[in-house]
């Protein structure tokens, strides 16, 4: 399995990014999920529903299952937030796993940066970003030898990662 982080600031279009990369490595032929880190309480189960029902009462865990999808509901004892290594070995097994959020991560991940929000990027200080997906690489505030690519053009960021895939290579036993 492949993992590849993407991290920016709020409204900077990393979901959009992801939204638009999935269906390209698909037509590689891929298999492609999803973590996504959430910053505020959220629900994906509704009240009233059956699986809201059982956390309400109580429940660990709640596994909802049909024959087109799974979802799995945990709630935590003690509040703290897992680590990636931790989520990454809750999925199943893919070839190319997607991961939103965890800015301060020790994977491989692609800054995603705007010009128009004046915010300092990450990329000089943190070695774990392998590529830039930005709006104008000539605004980027700092030079770099890293790979940049427009966010427009998700299928040429597509092949980038198609010829580039054993670098994101995901070792498990790596990471204790």
């Amino acid at each position: 399995m492949k993992v590849l982080g993407f991290f920016g600031p709020s409204g900077v279009g990393k979901t959009t990014l992801i939204e638009q990369l999935i269906p390209e490595l698909k037509a590689y032929g891929q298999r492609v999920s999803v973590i996504k880190h959430a910053h505020k309480r959220f629900d994906i189960d509704q009240p009233g529903k059956d699986s809201w029902r059982h956390r309400q009462a109580g429940a660990l865990e709640v596994l909802v299952a049909s024959g087109q999808r799974l979802a799995l509901l945990r709630e935590y004892e003690v509040e703290g937030q897992p680590t990636v290594h931790q989520l990454i070995a809750e999925m199943a097994d893919c070839d190319w796993l997607l991961v939103e959020g965890f800015k301060h991560a020790d994977i491989p991940k692609v800054e995603v940066w705007r010009a128009a929000l004046g915010q300092a990027p990450g990329y000089p200080d943190d070695p774990f970003v392998t590529l830039i997906a930005t709006d104008k690489p000539d605004a980027l505030p700092q030079a770099t030898a890293l790979p940049v690519f427009e966010m427009a053009s998700v299928t040429v960021l597509a092949s980038h990662l198609i010829d580039t895939a054993q670098r994101y290579e995901y070792c498990a036993d790596l990471r204790g």
